[in-house]
């Protein structure tokens, strides 16, 4: 499959809300530093490098970015990149942020924002973007405990026009109708990949029968999450990639991408070639076969 002439666009396009996207978007937290995100002595990534990395991917036809305050290190920080990249942004571009989470300046974490200190999140976004509304703003959770006070707030200021749509994060289903019975949501992002929580497949296909994008985070490093893709993978991925002569983490996406035309995927890179690997994996088409035996390893939890 070659990539001269690939771009976002053969992913397909979903609408978060009113707002169409190309399925295969651009995840900015590995733009900051080398090595596994947030950790306290990683390097700073080349600054110059992560601009031009944010450029290429707008022309590739990238037009989703995902993107938090908290996407900081050592000199860098997402939001700042995002804005000196791109500003004044291209029309289409949708950003979508996250609040919940918070860091302090020496980049440890904070306890998770009240429904009172959101509206300061959110306008530590808009300021480190330089936008007068965001476009996505989703509410990280941790734990099972009651979102409403939280989501309240934040569709609070969605009416004040802060924030167009609304999302959430690392939830479970009954987040999802509390959330619901606020305010609508357009879309979920959790965990997700081959061999990782296959027990969310419901929940991926109930949020597309309800029209909420299903957005999977750590879809190509799996159980590696931070620390990236591990170098090695199973033999049945890795056939897949060879039948197709690509490599097995465009293969994760691909897959991914085959779960539903609800479904975006948002890898993140520093490295200009995986950029132009990951957009290209969208226009990967897996066969029904080659879809089974996958299938089969995602449900073995391999």
């Amino acid at each position: 499959m070659t990539s001269q002439t690939i771009t976002a666009a053969a992913s397909g396009t979903w609408k978060l809300g009113d707002l169409a996207v190309n399925r295969i978007g651009f995840g900015a937290m590995r733009l900051t530093q080398n090595g596994e995100a947030f950790a306290a002595n990683a390097a700073p990534r080349d600054r110059g490098l992560a601009i031009s990395v944010l450029r290429r991917a707008v022309e590739l036809g990238v037009n989703h970015i995902d993107t938090a305050a908290f996407y900081f290190s050592s000199l860098r920080s997402a939001n700042e990149l995002i804005n000196r990249a791109l500003a004044p942004y291209p029309a289409d571009l949708v950003i979508t942020t996250k609040v919940g989470p918070g860091r302090d300046p020496s980049g440890q974490w904070l306890p998770h924002a009240t429904p009172q200190q959101l509206r300061g999140q959110v306008e530590e976004n808009l300021r480190q973007l330089g936008r007068d509304h965001l476009d996505v703003v989703n509410l990280r959770i941790v734990g099972t405990d009651s979102i409403a006070e939280r989501f309240g707030a934040l569709a609070q200021l969605r009416d004040a026009g802060l924030i167009r749509h609304l999302g959430l994060s690392n939830i479970t289903p009954q987040h999802l109708a509390e959330a619901q019975a606020i305010a609508p949501v357009v879309c979920v992002q959790n965990q997700y990949g081959i061999g990782v929580r296959p027990e969310h497949d419901e929940f991926l296909r109930a949020c597309g029968a309800q029209g909420v994008a299903f957005v999977p985070f750590y879809a190509i490093a799996g159980a590696g999450r931070e620390a990236g893709a591990s170098g090695t993978d199973s033999d049945e991925v890795l056939a897949v990639a060879r039948a197709h002569g690509v490599s097995a983490a465009q293969v994760r996406l691909a897959w991914t991408l085959h779960r539903g035309p609800h479904v975006l995927a948002i890898p993140g890179t520093g490295n200009p070639d995986h950029l132009v690997a990951n957009v290209t994996a969208g226009a990967l088409r897996l066969s029904e076969d080659e879809l089974a035996v996958l299938h089969s390893l995602h449900r073995g939890g391999a």
